[in-house]
C-alpha cells in the first residue's frame, strides 16, 4: 500500500481524544453535502489540512477524500478546497480557474538554496533554477521574488524542468542546476546532508515573513452551492491550524500515524518553526496584494491586483470565524 492509499483509510483516532477537543455541529444547520474532496499537496507545510481530516469529520462530513494534484498552474479544479501558495493561487485565479481564497494559514515554509555561485538572490541572474514543469507552484513563487530584486523571469535566468520537485533537488545536489526552492521536508533534508545555503527562507526574511505563503482555496462552485458546509469546512482548518501551532508534537505524531510524514522529528521540526498561529490577526488582503503587484510586474498575470481581490478574495466566513473562535 502507498502513501496515498494509506492515508485515505480511517485509523480510527478521533479528534476529541487526540487533540482534546470535543463535540460536533449537532446545532448548527445541516451540511448541503456531507462529502469534501481536499487537494493533496503533499507538502508537509500543508499540515493543516491533514489534521483537519479529523475535525472534518465533527463537522459532519462523513466522506474526506485527497485528491492528488498537478504541478501545473492550469489544470482543471477537480477538488473542493485545498492549501496554495499564495503566488501560484493568483496565476491559477488569473487564467480563469473558479476559485476562492478564504483564508491565510500560514506564513513562511519555503527556501531558496543556492550552490557556491549564488550568495543572494540577484546572483541568480544568468544561473540554472530548477522547477518541476513550466508552469509549476514554484516557479511562480520563484519569479515573484525575482521580480522583487529587478530580475526579469522570463529573460535573466535559465528555467530547468526537472520534472518533479524531488528532481529539482536532486539535480542541485548532482550540480545541475544552481538553486532550487524547496518546500517541507526538503529545506530539513538539505539541512541533514549539509549541502548548499539558504538565499531566501519565506519564514524568517522580510518582506516573505510579512505575509501568508499558504492560503486555503475553495471551489467556486462549491461555495456558491454549499456555503454551510464551506464555512464549517473552514472552521476544521482553522481549528487544525491552531493544534499545529499550539500542539506541534501532537499533531506530528498524528501525521506520522496517518503517513504523511513518518519521520517524526521531521515533522515535529516543521510544525514547531512555521507560525501557524497568525490567521486571527494578520491582514490576509495585503498577501494577495503583495504577489499580484510582483507577478503582474513581470507579466505572469494579466489582471491588476484591485482585480483579482475583488474577483477572487470571500473573507466572509473568515471574518465570522474569527469571533467564533476567539482564542
Amino acid at each position: 500500500m502507498n502513501r496515498r492509499s494509506f492515508c485515505k483509510r480511517t485509523t480510527g483516532m478521533a479528534a476529541g481524544s487526540l487533540f482534546g477537543f470535543a463535540g460536533g455541529a449537532s446545532a448548527e444547520p445541516s451540511l448541503e453535502t456531507k462529502r469534501i474532496r481536499i487537494e493533496d499537496g503533499p507538502y508537509l507545510c500543508f499540515a493543516p489540512q491533514y489534521v483537519a481530516e479529523e475535525f472534518l469529520r465533527l463537522e459532519g462530513f462523513e466522506e474526506v477524500s485527497y485528491i492528488e494534484t498537478t504541478p501545473q498552474m492550469d489544470s482543471p479544479v477537480t477538488a473542493d478546497l485545498g492549501l496554495w501558495g499564495a503566488p501560484g493561487a493568483l496565476r491559477m485565479i488569473d487564467t480563469g480557474l473558479p476559485m476562492l481564497v478564504l483564508s491565510g494559514i500560514h506564513v513562511g515554509c519555503w527556501e531558496l538554496f543556492g550552490n557556491e555561485k549564488v550568495l543572494r538572490v540577484s546572483d541568480l541572474r544568468g544561473k540554472r533554477i530548477g522547477t518541476a514543469a513550466p508552469l509549476s507552484i514554484e516557479r511562480v513563487w520563484i519569479s515573484s521574488i525575482l521580480a522583487y530584486v529587478g530580475i526579469d523571469p522570463h529573460r535573466d535566468v535559465d528555467w530547468v524542468v526537472t520534472g518533479s520537485l524531488a528532481e529539482s533537488q536532486r539535480q542541485f545536489l548532482a550540480g545541475k542546476v544552481d538553486a532550487f526552492l524547496g518546500f517541507p521536508p526538503q529545506p530539513q533534508e538539505m539541512r541533514l546532508a549539509k549541502v548548499g545555503h539558504v538565499i531566501v527562507n519565506t519564514t524568517f526574511d522580510k518582506p516573505w515573513s510579512q505575509y501568508f505563503c499558504c492560503m486555503l482555496l475553495a471551489n467556486r462552485e462549491f461555495v456558491r452551492n454549499s456555503p454551510i458546509a464551506a464555512k464549517r469546512a473552514l472552521r476544521a482548518m482553522l481549528k487544525a491550524a491552531d493544534v499545529c501551532a499550539q500542539e506541534p508534537e501532537q499533531a506530528a505524531r498524528y501525521l506520522a500515524a496517518k503517513g504523511y510524514e513518518k519521520r517524526y522529528d521531521i515533522a515535529r521540526e516543521v510544525l514547531a518553526q512555521l507560525p501557524y498561529g497568525h490567521w486571527r490577526d494578520w491582514n490576509h488582503e495585503d498577501t494577495l496584494r503583495f504577489h499580484a503587484l510582483r507577478l503582474k510586474e513581470v507579466g505572469m498575470i494579466k489582471s491588476t491586483p484591485n482585480e483579482l481581490v475583488a474577483r477572487s478574495a470571500d473573507w466572509r466566513f473568515l471574518n465570522e470565524l474569527k469571533q467564533e473562535l476567539k482564542a
